[in-house]
């Protein structure tokens, strides 16, 4: 429901019921994850009364009014959260508590997870789709949990229905420079979340949605899966190759300008790594890559090659098409590299630069 966020926030300080709980961790080194020890802090908490006067001027950056409401969970989804502490890049989430254990997905720096249960080092948690074991060693828990999530929480609009139109200017009558598909979440820039217009960030350019076909939600970022691309016949090992080279990076930082698949990257800066790395040397520029290659239909796709999307007809944005009607890419200062249906947006053009 459309702004439930800021009527969440109400109904909770005023009636929420506190939990006392605790979290007891202890430390695991994942040979798989090089990332620096941070130590889980356990934490306690205890009922306290909600001061119904001063409801009006609690903020959702106001940290010592939402530690006081523990059942923020009606809000964020989280009963008893967790947040990942690693210094960079994902932390490995495992199908059981063993560093042997089946990769399942890949739970990103300052990502959210609701913790289940504790498993000697390990930690059982539920984010996203992606339910497995953690190294105890990189969550934060209890108080400092929920304390960081406020600090980390971000609003961010997600479409009800197809085709959602993201204008250039917060009006009817102002171009059209996007079209959303239904479900498809984008992040809400400088408060804007209560108006009737709402300024949002789509793959790093600036746009505007009208409130009554949006949801509002504050959010945290969560894990992701490692589902696998779903190949067609006949595409060759390297394809194949650089799409599962691609997914490694998934989650890691978006930087505009950057080039590094591991301490961050943009769109453009992200094909043109992962193909260098296969003989194919593309220019740092979406718009320069689109010319770059053989230009194919929607129909002709194979994993591998790169989609084009754009505002108002001009390119901007650039991504790994990976089978199964999927694309990997340097998405946003938000999601980072992330995986996303290849009709989330309209696609301008589709480009073939691996030739087998």
């Amino acid at each position: 429901m459309n702004r439930r966020v800021v009527s969440a926030f109400t109904l909770v300080c005023a009636t929420a019921l506190l939990f006392d709980y605790c979290v007891d961790t202890r430390t695991y080194l994942d040979k798989n994850n090089s990332n620096d020890n941070v130590s889980a802090v356990a934490g306690v908490v205890s009922a306290a009364a909600v001061d119904l006067s001063a409801i009006e001027e609690i903020s959702v950056t106001d940290s010592n009014a939402i530690a006081t409401a523990k059942s923020l969970g009606d809000i964020y989804g989280y009963n008893n959260i967790g947040i990942c502490n690693v210094s960079e890049g994902n932390l490995n989430i495992r199908e059981s508590a063993s560093s042997d254990a089946k990769l399942v997905g890949k739970f990103p720096a300052e990502a959210a997870c609701e913790i289940l249960d504790i498993d000697g080092d390990w930690t059982h948690i539920k984010s996203g789709e992606v339910e497995g074991y953690v190294s105890s060693e990189y969550l934060i828990s209890g108080d400092d949990a929920w304390d960081k999530a406020v600090e980390l929480a971000e609003y961010v609009a997600t479409a009800k229905t197809g085709g959602l139109r993201v204008r250039a200017e917060g009006n009817t009558e102002s171009e059209i420079i996007y079209q959303l598909a239904e479900g498809e979440e984008i992040v809400i820039l400088d408060n804007t979340q209560d108006d009737e217009w709402i300024k949002v960030d789509v793959d790093g350019d600036e746009g505007y949605v009208c409130a009554e076909y949006v949801d509002v939600d504050l959010s945290l970022k969560t894990a992701m899966t490692l589902t696998e691309a779903r190949y067609g016949a006949g595409v060759s090992d390297v394809r194949m190759a650089i799409c599962e080279n691609a997914l490694q990076y998934v989650g890691n930082r978006y930087v505009w300008g950057g080039t590094s698949l591991t301490h961050g990257v943009d769109c453009s800066g992200f094909t043109m790594q992962i193909m260098r790395q296969y003989g194919v040397y593309l220019s740092h520029s979406s718009r320069a890559q689109a010319n770059e290659g053989t230009k194919i239909s929607t129909s002709e796709l194979k994993p591998g090659d790169l989609i084009f999307y754009g505002k108002g007809g001009s390119i901007n944005h650039v991504a790994i098409y990976i089978g199964g009607g999927q694309i990997v890419h340097a998405s946003n200062r938000r999601d980072g590299i992330k995986i996303s249906n290849y009709m989330y947006r309209t696609p301008i053009k589709c480009v073939r630069v691996i030739y087998d």
